[in-house]
């Protein structure tokens, strides 16, 4: 249950000086607004929204699983239907070109529910997906789910093979130098190739129309690890089809034990969607019947993430609440609310509930470091992540005295120091995950195989650890001087993208004590200045982590906007045209509710592969904005 707008502006106007001026008002609406957004329990969620392949791929894992709710499906494919875009693909992000992979689940899902190849809706989807590359071009994940489908055979998908749980954490190759992401994926799809259970479509749910305009790959050099990793997966298949398979019974008993252990203190395999249909179709082929309770548990944190609304289901990659909070406490303590406010409290008793007290995969190359941080979701022992511990050590750093509080920010900070990489930065999940040779594997065109130090990240940790007295980090400065691009900027890894990165650099190092007046602080500005749109906002689109000379092009958002204005205060530019300029363009954008408005997917999944909407992103971080800029003015 939420608290009524009334009662939250009430308490509000206990704790924020009464408004004199514009901005006064709008941070007191804003802040009365996510005030109302708080659960009973104290935490805050957000929509999560991603592309159509959430939807698809739903619908193909309910066909496998023999799991098909008819009513269901064709919400679902009513909402892939309201995604469709003019020239008759699917893309990735709003305004984006056409994705060939998520087009093709999406023609598949079509399909599926009778809509007929000869309707003009299907007859430019299909062509769109020839102009895109055919289904030849579409990525390995495309490729299990078409296999399980029957539509090609197995082969044509790359092998995953089980034994790779057996190589041990010290083989430079192991399961353990591969993102967290990627393993939680890796596992359960070991499991399937290893079976090939294949659930067989009828012929007029298929899609033989689009397999008739497949072309002839290319193939990739001879000397180069593509060619090494293509050979090494004919090998494989080779083994297979001779029965030569020595371990893989040992194998699979290992990838299903790490399956099932991994499904515990978890809202679903790692949380996020794509393991979790893994794991849904792993147990099915390892024969678990349907009213199984690990089958049943792992099918209802599914259906959580499911949105009915306007007569279409809608799908969550995953649910964010420990971020979203983490995030609104900090907004709100920079709009002024009182650390004692009772909303405030509540929030910082909810965060604590959720630290990590037990190792996960990241112990691995950690083994003697105590168990703290945060994860993301409401869920997930095994995988706190650096991001979201930095954000709520920040957050309960603003915060007053909550029972167990201190203990969980001295292990944070200690599990946070512990995993800092060899290069000096931070990564997301795991530490010097970054042997880019993996990236050549087969089954690894998803574009993140790989989980290496970034410079959003880094920064963040740097900003933290102001809060906490920590002033010492050498080597995180000068990992963040080298990360900088030649035009001032930085590449933003978990944000869109440029102006994500930049912001949070500038913020970083400024909060940690480098002079506003070291070149890289005032390159970074320079850039962000240099990026500003004519109505004062900042605005980038996901074609930039495409094309980075268009790290400036795209509509003007509250949120990229909030992000820039924030990089240029702490760069020193509190006084300046550009930030004068675009709290004008927040003040002015902000809704008679209180909020701001915003289509724009901000977020980054996977750079090229999946990006994200966060709906309270529109939100927080303009109010934060806004409260730092009167916070820094009246200094």
């Amino acid at each position: 249950m939420r608290s009524s707008a009334t009662a939250q502006t009430r308490r509000t106007s206990q704790v924020l000086r009464k408004p004199t001026t514009a901005l006064d008002l709008a941070i007191e609406r804003a802040v009365g607004y996510l005030l109302n957004k708080q659960t009973e329990e104290g935490y805050w969620i957000g929509e999560l929204e991603g592309d159509t392949i959430l939807e698809s791929e739903y619908m193909i894992m309910c066909r496998y699983l023999g799991r098909w709710d008819t009513d269901k499906m064709n919400k679902l494919a009513d909402y892939i239907r309201r995604k469709q875009m003019d020239n008759g693909g699917w893309s990735l992000f709003p305004g984006g070109p056409i994705d060939v992979s998520s087009s093709v689940k999406a023609y598949l899902a079509l399909k599926m529910v009778g809509d007929p190849p000869s309707s003009s809706r299907m007859l430019k989807a299909r062509e769109a997906i020839r102009q895109a590359g055919t289904i030849s071009a579409v990525n390995s994940y495309t490729r299990f789910y078409l296999a399980m489908l029957g539509q090609i055979p197995w082969n044509d998908a790359p092998a995953v093979p089980a034994e790779l749980m057996l190589l041990p954490s010290w083989f430079y190759f192991n399961i353990y130098e591969i993102s967290s992401w990627s393993r939680t994926f890796i596992v359960p799809l070991s499991i399937i190739w290893a079976r090939k259970l294949t659930s067989h479509l009828p012929e007029n749910h298929g899609i033989s129309e689009l397999l008739q305009d497949a072309v002839r790959e290319r193939r990739p050099p001879i000397l180069s690890w593509k060619s090494f990793f293509l050979a090494a997966d004919k090998l494989v298949k080779l083994a297979e089809a001779l029965n030569f398979l020595p371990l893989r019974r040992k194998a699979l008993e290992t990838a299903t034990d790490w399956m099932l252990a991994h499904l515990e203190k978890s809202a679903g395999l790692g949380a996020i969607f794509p393991p979790m249909v893994y794991s849904l179709i792993a147990l099915k082929a390892l024969g678990y019947p349907d009213n199984h309770p690990t089958v049943m548990r792992a099918i209802r944190e599914l259906e959580k993430l499911e949105i009915d609304e306007d007569g279409a289901i809608r799908v969550q990659p995953c649910m964010s609440p420990v971020w979203d909070t983490a995030i609104a406490v900090n907004a709100l303590a920079e709009a002024g609310l009182c650390p004692d406010h009772p909303a405030m409290r509540k929030a910082a008793t909810w965060l604590v509930s959720k630290e990590v007290r037990s190792k996960g995969d990241w112990s691995v190359k950690r083994p003697n470091l105590e168990p703290g941080g945060w994860y993301f979701e409401f869920a997930n022992e095994f995988y706190p992540d650096i991001d979201d511990t930095a954000m709520v050590l920040m957050a309960l750093a603003r915060i007053g005295r909550v029972l167990g509080k201190d203990d969980a920010c001295r292990r944070g900070l200690l599990w946070l120091l512990g995993m800092q990489g060899k290069d000096g930065g931070w990564a997301s999940f795991d530490v010097d995950n970054n042997k880019s040779v993996f990236n050549h594997i087969p089954f690894a065109d998803h574009n993140a195989m790989l989980d290496p130090s970034t410079s959003d990240i880094t920064a963040r940790v740097l900003e933290m650890f102001s809060y906490y007295g920590i002033r010492r980090a050498p080597s995180a400065i000068e990992f963040l001087r080298r990360e900088q691009e030649a035009d001032g900027s930085w590449y933003g890894r978990w944000g869109v993208n440029y102006i994500y990165g930049t912001w949070q650099a500038l913020r970083g190092l400024s909060c940690f004590g480098v002079s506003v007046n070291d070149p890289m602080i005032r390159r970074g500005a320079d850039w962000l200045e240099s990026a500003q749109h004519p109505d004062g906002g900042w605005g980038e689109s996901c074609i930039s982590y495409y094309e980075p000379d268009k790290k400036t092009v795209g509509e003007s958002t509250p949120s990229q906007t909030a992000w820039a204005v924030m990089g240029l205060m702490s760069a020193g530019r509190i006084k300046s045209k550009a930030v004068e300029r675009g709290i004008e363009y927040l003040v002015r954008g902000q809704t008679p509710d209180g909020t701001w408005e915003e289509e724009a997917y901000t977020g980054t999944g996977f750079p090229r592969v999946f990006y994200l909407r966060y709906h309270l992103y529109r939100h927080s971080f303009p109010l934060m904005a806004l409260g730092m800029y009167r916070r820094m003015a009246l200094q």
